[in-house]
């Protein structure tokens, strides 16, 4: 029987490592995208993964970005089963002094956020109609409801404006996906995470806690789980849909 093949942009970043090593102990094929090739090598080495790994340098701001990508996957016979659109920058997060945020700033993030994911959606689509079966786009609280200075503490260091507008286009942009891929049998979800430990202080974590459900943030353990269910036919009914896996933080 022939293994799924998973496509996983921003492959290096905090969530990309988690969605590899999972799906690799699920012994699928892994592809991943990362702007660097160096780091793209060391994970590939670090998860011993032979050729069931395979790691391409491939930076979306570069407008030719998706036709070398797709270009790179036909010239592999690489056939893509399983599509999670990961990719971001933590540079394109920043925040002025005065907390606004800068038009290159706001472009970049909804590039990445938006744009992208619908070109390569779109791209593979096209191109493998029969082999893509689904499409994960990651999300977060942030695109469903507005961040809570309570949390933040500092009403000009809030989580940042461009950051929560992008969630809440690709959560929209999920279920135009959805209706438009149905007829080729392909499943567009989102999956819409709270915050996760690893980026933040003590006091943080106990404000953050204060505002959820859990009372805790989410651990990186977490966060392979709701992509596990999207891409499984345990969830064949399921298109169009935002996913919260955020400890409860949008129920109140």
């Amino acid at each position: 029987m022939t293994l799924p093949t998973i496509l996983i942009t921003g492959g290096t970043g905090k969530f990309g490592k988690q969605y590899i090593r999972h799906f690799l102990e699920k012994e699928w094929q892994v592809v991943f995208t990362s702007t660097s090739a160096a780091r793209a090598q060391e994970l590939e080495k670090n998860n011993q993964c032979g050729r069931s790994c395979v790691g391409i340098q491939c930076d979306f701001t570069k407008t030719d970005s998706i036709k070398q990508l797709t270009d790179e996957l036909r010239t592999r016979d690489i056939k893509i089963n399983h599509l999670v659109n990961n990719a971001r920058s933590l540079s394109f997060l920043k925040v002025e002094e005065d907390g606004t945020t800068k038009r290159e700033d706001f472009i970049n993030e909804y590039l990445l956020d938006v744009v992208v994911p619908y070109e390569l959606s779109v791209a593979l689509w096209k191109e493998q109609p029969e082999e893509l079966e689904t499409i994960v786009n990651v999300s977060s609280q942030y695109g469903v409801v507005a961040g809570n200075p309570n949390v933040h503490g500092d009403r000009h260091h809030q989580s940042p404006i461009q950051y929560g507008t992008a969630k809440a286009a690709i959560n929209h942009l999920t279920r135009e996906m959805a209706v438009r891929m149905a007829p080729d049998g392909i499943r567009v979800n989102a999956v819409a995470y709270g915050g996760v430990e690893g980026r933040t202080n003590e006091k943080f974590k106990e404000r953050y806690g204060q505002m959820v459900p859990n009372g805790r943030m989410l651990n990186d353990s977490e966060i392979p789980g709701p992509v596990e269910f999207l891409t499984s036919e345990a969830s064949s009914a399921v298109t169009g849909h935002i996913i919260a896996a955020d400890g409860g933080w949008t129920i109140w």
